[in-house]
């Protein structure tokens, strides 16, 4: 691919304090101030956006869509298509982080995704990521990266401090059943819940077993958010037990055989120690 003028800061490490680490690992999530600058931001967004229009294949009006639909639209792998969110995507910076917050070695891709709420676009249900994914181990985490100043009203994401640690609803897919089991879970937990706003160039970054949800966009404008998920360099490939486990098996890991490690093209090293 063709190299593009990228943002300088998507190079440089991020310097992750010890007690953020630690906070991701009690918490099952850290929100982290500044992990790329306003000005990184504005020069990503554009392309995202744009690809998203582009390659979206939902067009059905709000009113006629399932709860999942009208919670967001969802466009993976833009890396492929655009040479210059392939530089955000690969970014040394985030996957350093990622790697560095889950104590491992290093971390390859598993994808990205963008995921844009349109104005007046309804809530995501309580739910877990995992349950997608047919890999050997927890060692996975998300960077939830807003594309612009993400108030209450917007619906940033949302997380039940702690739920990682819970079993609750590990067999449910995002739906109107994972949002009311989940939430009996998450109160009788007393699990505490952070739906604090995030400012321009602030992310979070997520554990794959955390129950998360957002809440309803009520304003005029689309909540855009690009994320990328990465795993342990050195997680390897379980048999799908799900149909959406077939799914990302088939189309995220190009049904690389059971007990191996995903290494092919889809799934490159980001960032590694070594």
């Amino acid at each position: 691919m063709t190299r593009v003028d990228s943002a300088p800061d998507i190079e440089t490490p991020y310097q992750v304090t010890a007690a953020q680490i630690e906070r991701y690992a009690a918490d099952g999530y850290v929100k982290l101030p500044g992990v790329l600058s306003p000005e990184t931001v504005a020069h990503y967004e554009p392309e995202i956006t744009s690809k998203v229009i582009e390659l979206n294949t939902m067009h059905l009006p709000l009113e006629e869509r399932d709860t999942y639909h009208k919670a967001f639209l969802q466009v993976g792998n833009l890396w492929q298509h655009s040479d210059k969110v392939r530089e955000l995507v690969f970014a040394p910076r985030l996957a350093r982080l990622a790697a560095e917050l889950l104590g491992v070695r290093g971390v390859r891709l598993y994808h990205d995704q963008a995921l844009y709420k349109e104005a007046g676009g309804g809530h995501t249900p309580w739910h877990r990521d995992q349950y997608y994914w047919p890999l050997s181990s927890d060692r996975m985490i998300t960077v939830w990266l807003p594309l612009q100043e993400t108030p209450l009203e917007m619906g940033p994401l949302t997380f039940a401090a702690g739920s990682h640690k819970s079993i609750d609803g590990r067999d449910l897919d995002l739906s109107d059943a994972s949002d009311a089991a989940l939430e009996e879970a998450v109160a009788r937990d007393n699990c505490p819940i952070d739906d604090l706003p995030y400012a321009l160039g602030d992310a979070s970054f997520h554990a794959g077993w955390i129950v998360h949800r957002a809440p309803p966009n009520t304003t005029s404008t689309p909540r855009r958010v690009m994320t990328v998920i990465y795993m342990d360099a050195d997680i390897r490939v379980i048999e799908p037990d799900n149909e959406w486990r077939v799914a990302d098996w088939t189309g995220a890991l190009s049904s690389a055989p059971v007990g191996s490690i995903p290494d092919g093209p889809l799934n490159p090293v980001l960032w590694s120690a070594d």
